[in-house]
Order: structure tokens, then C-alpha cells, then sequence
């Protein structure tokens, strides 16, 4: 496509040498001309020709001068430029003009070659904004895009709380904070009967957008198979190989899925190499729960999983998180860790699971200040609360 460039002069016999001096570039269709003969003219034609990039302008002319047509133009579009053409010696119009956002100006007579060197340096301008006018429209779509599957992602871990109203026989709350607007950690639990609760929590390899997709599949994967009954082990074994034989070898997820049965308290586990919980009572110091699985899920076709348990006594809780919380950094580089995230158990082990969550996702904000999120940070508290005996 040529350039369209418009000439505004109420000299007659500039079209012509245009047209003459410049008809190499219009034959080979670098250029397309137009012609009007004062502003009036101009504006009549730029509404029927919008995508004219360049406009030289003569300053004095009848009916509408070039300076009122300059001003005329600034609300036409944001890539088209003006370039003012004056006698020699009108040095304060021409100022006049600049100040009013012309790109350049010529001098009467037009030294032609000038003239063809100062169209290709502003078009030239024109096509770098352009150009950065297309990508700030990109990134406005994705950013809209971004908000739309922060939504969509929102929207599919568990955000109703207290999630059973109905039962007293135990505690549950889950936040994800994510440091990108999707992030790729994900908390879930849900009912596999009137006595058994599952719990899971993940941390997906990357950020952004694939680490959000493939949180996606690795929750529902794990939810559709915990729901048929089997063990935690058997859980992770088949989410395990459904990830290895679909997704790219770049991509995987430390995984911990557990299931706790609310009359006992007895609670099987299994992990995928993901942070070990903390287990946690009144009156006694914090304990990291491990287990035996320590081979992240997505990598080995082959891995197993094997389920492990332990026993919530009535009060015991359980802290399940993703790094984000340990390795959450403050202004002075250093990491939140362990030892603080023991502290905090012990200040809060009376407050209520909502409480608790609430209460460390605050901790980590003032613990960083201003420091920059660089992980997604998620925290699941599971109490077991059953009825007294008797």
C-alpha cells in the first residue's frame, strides 16, 4: 500500500510539480496524493481518506489558514503527522505551528529533494507509532484477557467459606495469593463421603498463564479420580501418568493430596514431593508431617506414590502451604522460613482456621513491605473438631 500523503496549497501550479518531481515514487507506488487547496478542502478530504499518514500544509491560504487547520488536526488521529510549508522569513508562524505539534517544516521554494527527505523521515516516525500504538492495543487485550482468567481461575478454587455449614467435626480455610494475575498453585477439598474429607494442595513448575492452564487440569485430574474411592497413593500414581503422557516435559507440580477421616481422625496422605505440613495443638510445638513421597508429579512416567497416615487428635490442625510462604522475601533478601512460620503457629494455634489464614497471609505482606511478590503464596488449614464424648 502507498503512503497517502496530503498536500493543502492554494497555489495551482503546486500539483502539478508534485506530480511531476515525484512520479517515480507515485508510479511505483510509494506515494498517493492529494490535493486540496485550503483547510476546508483538507478536512473534507481526511473524512473520506482517513488512513492519509501526512499532511503538507501551506500556512497561508483563504477560507481556513494553515495554523487553524494544524489545530484542527491534532483530534483526527494519533499517528498522523503535519508538516508546515511557509516563505522563507515567516519564521513566527512557523514557530506558531511547531508549538502546535507540527512535526517539521519546508521553506518556499520547496527544494524538492529536501521535501522527499523530510516525507520518508517523518513517515518513518509515523510507522514506529504505529507500530507501538498496535502493541499497547495487544497488551490492553491481554491484559483484559488476564483479568478474565484471573476470574475464571478465582472462580475455580473453593472461595465459600465456611464450605459445609453444616458440619461441626471439623475446620477448614484456603487462600491463594497469586504473584502474577494467574498463578499456578491451587487448594481444593471436598466431601468423599458423610465420614471422609479430601483435602489437596499444589504448586505447578513456572507463572502466569500455562502455570494457571496446567493447575487446572492437575485439580481436576486429581478431584475426578479421588472421587471413585482410592487411596491417596492411587491418586497421585494416576494424575501422575496423565500428566507425563500429555504435557510438555518443561511442566510439573508438587502435589499433596490427603483424605481425614472426621469420626477417627485418622488421616492418610500422600506427597508428590510438595512442602511436608505442619501439624499443629495447643500447648504443643509445631511438627512438619512427612511422609515418603518425595518425587514430584508430571516427570516419571513410572513413579509410585505410597499413602502414609497419622492420627488428628480432637483440636489438632494442619498447615498445608506452598513454598511462596517460606521463601516469601523481604526488602532485606531474605526469606520468611520455617522458623517464623513456626513462630506464627504457636502465637495463633487458638485462633480459628479462617483466623489463621487470614491473619499469615497479613504476616507475609508486612514481612516483605514494599519487596516485590515473587511466588504464588497459598495456605490450607484443615482442624479436626468432633463432638465430645459423653
Amino acid at each position: 500500500m502507498p503512503h497517502q500523503i496530503l498536500v493543502v496549497d492554494d497555489e495551482p501550479d503546486l500539483e502539478l510539480l508534485v506530480t511531476q518531481k515525484l512520479r517515480r515514487q507515485i508510479r511505483d507506488k510509494q506515494f498517493e496524493f492529494f490535493f486540496g487547496r485550503n483547510g476546508e478542502e483538507a478536512l473534507e478530504i481526511l473524512s473520506h481518506h482517513p488512513g492519509i499518514d501526512l499532511v503538507l500544509s501551506d500556512i497561508n491560504m483563504p477560507v481556513m489558514d494553515g495554523l487553524t487547520l494544524l489545530g484542527k488536526l491534532s483530534g483526527t488521529s494519533r499517528t498522523r503527522k503535519a508538516v508546515i510549508v511557509s516563505a522563507y522569513g515567516d519564521m513566527a508562524n512557523i514557530r506558531t505551528a511547531m508549538n502546535r505539534g507540527a512535526a517539521d517544516f519546508l521553506m518556499k521554494p520547496i527544494d524538492f529533494a529536501d521535501l522527499e527527505v523530510t516525507v520518508h523521515k517523518i513517515l518513518t516516525e509515523i510507522a514506529h507509532l504505529k507500530e507501538a500504538a498496535e502493541n499497547q492495543e495487544r497488551l490492553q487485550l491481554i491484559e483484559r484477557e488476564l483479568t478474565v482468567a484471573a476470574r475464571i481461575q478465582q472462580w475455580m478454587l473453593p472461595r465459600d467459606f465456611p464450605p459445609f455449614p453444616g458440619r461441626s467435626d471439623f475446620e477448614l480455610h484456603g487462600a491463594m495469593t497469586p504473584a502474577k494475575e494467574v498463578g499456578g498453585d491451587l487448594f481444593d477439598f471436598f466431601l468423599l463421603d458423610d465420614d471422609h474429607l479430601g483435602v489437596v494442595i499444589g504448586d505447578v513448575s513456572g507463572k502466569g498463564v500455562p502455570a494457571a492452564l496446567f493447575m487446572a487440569v492437575t485439580r481436576t485430574l486429581l478431584r475426578g479420580v479421588a472421587l471413585e474411592g482410592k487411596s491417596p497413593g492411587e491418586c497421585l500414581d494416576y494424575v501422575n501418568a496423565r500428566l507425563c503422557s500429555q504435557s510438555d516435559s518443561s511442566m510439573f507440580v508438587t502435589l499433596f493430596y490427603g483424605i481425614l477421616n472426621t469420626r477417627t481422625g485418622e488421616f492418610r496422605f500422600a506427597s508428590g514431593g510438595h512442602n511436608p505440613p505442619y501439624l499443629f495443638k495447643p500447648g504443643g510445638h509445631p511438627r512438619q508431617l512427612h511422609g515418603t513421597g518425595c518425587l514430584i508429579v508430571g516427570c516419571i512416567p513410572a513413579a509410585k506414590y505410597c499413602t502414609d497416615g497419622c492420627i488428628l487428635a480432637p483440636g489438632e490442625a494442619l498447615l498445608l502451604y506452598t513454598d511462596g510462604v517460606t521463601e516469601a522475601m523481604s526488602n532485606a533478601d531474605e526469606f520468611f522460613g520455617e522458623e517464623r512460620l513456626e513462630k506464627y503457629l504457636n502465637e495463633h494455634v487458638s485462633t480459628s482456621a479462617e483466623q489463621l489464614v487470614t491473619n499469615l497471609l497479613a504476616s507475609l505482606k508486612t514481612f516483605a513491605a514494599d519487596a516485590p511478590q515473587s511466588d504464588d503464596i497459598t495456605a490450607l488449614v484443615l482442624r479436626h473438631t468432633p463432638p465430645a464424648v459423653g
